[in-house]
Order: structure tokens, then sequence, then C-alpha cells
């Protein structure tokens, strides 16, 4: 058994792998989104904290209700996707660690601090929404992930508990070559990494 990947795996997950705009009018089968979530749940976490909470909008009404709270050059994209993913962070997830990371109780040191529960949450769950892109591109689904909206607008209408806010959202399904553009340059090794 190897222990990389090959060419073809590399090419799929990171070298050939872009950020769509436009989208196959093509529904993701339920079966996959199951799929997707059981092979980004292993991806570690500190703590094994597990903080991301994934809401696949996959319908139409839940669609453009999720639209309202987006920047408008994000809203006709998303009405096209397959699906777009809410990726979000549960601000107590320090509540399931007793159960999560039994090596010992970890729950008062975050409990008692909100500020290290925040950090390690949107630290966590970014990481998670990292992971659910690899294992939607390693299952052949196309991404692309987006920053322009209104948090607060969007955890008051689909979180309004309070518990869970919003990190970013991600389309996902089956892309197209529609505005798609040209590929960017990347940051060599000297520019961005040291060895020390």
């Amino acid at each position: 058994m190897s222990t990389t990947l090959n060419d073809a795996g590399w090419d799929l997950l990171f070298r050939n792998a872009r950020t769509h705009n436009g989208w196959q009018d093509r529904p993701i089968p339920e079966e996959t989104l199951h799929k997707l979530y059981d092979l980004l749940k292993w991806a570690p976490t500190s703590f094994n904290c597990q903080p991301a909470r994934f809401v696949f909008v996959a319908s139409k009404e839940g669609k453009e209700r999720l639209v309202k709270h987006l920047i408008p050059s994000n809203a006709g994209k998303t009405l096209k996707a397959s699906a777009c993913v809410i990726v979000a962070y549960d601000t107590k997830f320090y509540e399931h660690l007793p159960t999560n990371f039994p090596a010992y109780d970890a729950k008062p040191m975050f409990e008692g601090n909100a500020e290290l529960a925040d950090i390690t949450a949107k630290r966590n769950g970014s990481l998670q929404g990292g992971y659910m892109i690899m294992a939607a591109r390693s299952l052949g689904l196309d991404c692309g992930p987006m920053s322009g909206f209104n948090p607060a607008s969007l955890d008051a209408d689909f979180f309004p508990e309070g518990r869970f806010k919003s990190n970013f959202i991600c389309n996902i399904g089956y892309g197209t070559d529609e505005n798609l553009y040209p590929r960017g340059p990347r940051h060599t090794f000297d520019e961005a990494c040291q060895i020390v």
C-alpha cells in the first residue's frame, strides 16, 4: 500500500483545484454529503475539540433565505450551486470534551476562559472548514469558498439561539468554466517559508 498520493491525487486536491463561480444544474446526493462529513471528521483538531458545525443549504427555499445575507456578487452563483455550506463553530464546544477528549479533564480550561474558548473554536473550526474542502474535492466536488456575507444577520437567521457562529461559506457542487478566472500566481517557497 502506497504511503503517499500520486500525481492524480495531488492534482485533484491541489494543483488543478479551482475556486468555482459557475455550476452545473446537478444536485449532490445526500449520501455524498454524509460521506463528505464522515471523511473530514477524522482530521485532527486540538484536544479533539471538533468545534465546526456544517449547514448544507441545498434547497431552493434555503438558498433564497441564505442569499439575503450575502453581498450581491455572491448571490447569483450561490443560487446556482448544488449547495452552499455554512461553516460555523460551536462557541461551547468544550461541553463535548469529556466525551471527545477523555485523556484528562480539559473542559474547565475553556469553560472559565471565554477568550481562549473563542480563539480555539475559530482556529479549529477554520481547520475543519479546510478539511471539508479537501474532502469535497476528494469526492469529485468543486468548491467556491467565500467570506462576502453579513455574519450578524446570517447568524440571527440560521443560529438564533446564539451558540453557533458563522465562519465562512462555501459553494459546493459540479463546477463549470463560467466566470473561471485565470489561475493566479503563488508565492515561491523562499517568499513564504523559512527553515530554522
